[in-house]
C-alpha cells in the first residue's frame, strides 16, 4: 500500500472529568503535533497518492477550526472528555468529510468506480513521548 503523510499542528486548552485525570481535570494548554497518514493500494491516474499541497491545506484548515480554543465552551464537545484519542477522531472525521467532498481532488475520494484513498490514519503527538491516533478506511463516496 502506499501512503503520503503530511504534518501540521494546533494549540488548544480543556480539562477533564474524573478521578482518572488527576491534575489535568484543571484547565491545561495542550499542542499537538498532528501526522495525516493517507493510504491507497495503487497510485491515481497522476502517479500519486494524493496532492500533497492539497492535503496539507485541507489538515491546515481543518485545525484551524480547534486552534487558540477553550474545547470546554465548543458546543459539540459538551460534556465530553476532549482527550487525545478523541480528538485524533474527530479530526479523522473532520478530514474524511472533505475527502468526500472532493476537497483533495478528484481522485481522492473512494467511489463505486475507482479506487481512490482507501485508508487514513491521524496522529496526535501530545509530547515526545506520548501520541494517540485513530484510523480506518474511507468510506466509499455515495452516489459517485
Amino acid at each position: 500500500m502506499y501512503a503520503v503523510n503530511v504534518r501540521d499542528h494546533f494549540m488548544i486548552a480543556h480539562s477533564f472529568q474524573g478521578d482518572v485525570f488527576g491534575p489535568a481535570q484543571r484547565m491545561h494548554g495542550a499542542t499537538y503535533i498532528v501526522d495525516l497518514e493517507l493510504r491507497r493500494e495503487t497510485l491515481d491516474a497522476d502517479g500519486i497518492v494524493v496532492d500533497i499541497g492539497l492535503a496539507t491545506q485541507v489538515l491546515r484548515d481543518e485545525l484551524a477550526a480547534l486552534n487558540f480554543r477553550n474545547l470546554d465552551e465548543v458546543p459539540a464537545f459538551k460534556g465530553r472528555n476532549t482527550t487525545t484519542e478523541f480528538l485524533a477522531r474527530e479530526v479523522f472525521d473532520r478530514i474524511a468529510a472533505r475527502i468526500a467532498a472532493g476537497a483533495l481532488g478528484p481522485h481522492a475520494a473512494p467511489t463505486a468506480s475507482s479506487t481512490g484513498l482507501q485508508h487514513m490514519r491521524v496522529t496526535l503527538h501530545e509530547s515526545h513521548v506520548a501520541w494517540a491516533a485513530y484510523e480506518g478506511a474511507l468510506p466509499v463516496r455515495a452516489g459517485a
